[in-house]
C-alpha cells in the first residue's frame, strides 16, 4: 500500500472494508450508549459501599454503648454484692 502525499510516511492505514467500518461504528455507538449505564452502575456501587460503611459504623457505636452499659451494670452488681457481704 502506498501513502498519499497528504499523509506522513509510515501513517498509511491498512485496508478496511466497509462492513468492518460499519461494525466498528456500531460498536462505538453501543459503547457510547452503554457509558451512562456503566457510570450509573459505578455510582450505585459507590453509594452501596458508603451505606454499608455507615451501617457498620452505627453497629459499632451501638455495640460500644451496650458494652459500657454492661460494664456499669456489672460494677453496680459487684458493689451490691460487696455491700450485702459486709452487712
Amino acid at each position: 500500500m502506498t501513502s498519499s502525499t497528504s499523509e506522513p510516511a509510515g501513517s498509511a492505514t491498512s485496508v478496511f472494508s466497509p462492513a468492518a467500518a460499519h461494525t466498528a461504528r456500531q460498536n462505538r455507538t453501543r459503547e457510547m450508549q452503554l457509558a451512562p449505564e456503566a457510570l450509573a452502575r459505578a455510582h450505585m456501587h459507590e453509594r452501596q459501599r458508603e451505606a454499608d460503611a455507615e451501617r457498620q459504623a452505627v453497629r459499632l457505636v451501638a455495640a460500644r454503648r451496650m458494652q459500657r452499659r454492661a460494664e456499669r451494670v456489672s460494677l453496680r452488681a459487684r458493689r451490691a454484692l460487696a455491700m450485702a457481704v459486709m452487712h
